[in-house]
């Protein structure tokens, strides 16, 4: 039954669509490595992620993957602080 279940959740993930945050311009960044974002285009991606509620940052990452589309290396870890820092203020709440 476990098998069934994780089978149909991964059947699912490929026929999911991804949701746009008012970012369409990031899908000229599809495909892109993570490493060759200059500051100017890391800088639009920043805008963005900084410009979304609380709530919405973990969806719009997992969108940014759906679409092909990698963050830059140089706010990696900048995302990774705050996405954790969120799950950790919700875990406590």
């Amino acid at each position: 039954m476990h098998e069934v279940c994780e089978r149909n959740n991964l059947m699912a993930a490929f026929h999911q669509k991804p949701e746009y945050f008012d970012d369409e311009e990031l899908d000229q960044y599809r495909g892109k490595d993570s490493a060759d974002y200059n500051e100017e285009q890391t800088e639009k991606f920043r805008e963005i992620f900084y410009s979304l509620l609380d709530e919405e940052k973990h969806q719009w990452i997992h969108s940014l993957r759906l679409r092909g589309i990698s963050i830059p290396d140089q706010m990696k870890d900048e995302v990774l602080m705050v996405i954790n820092d969120l799950r950790t203020r919700k875990t406590h709440a």
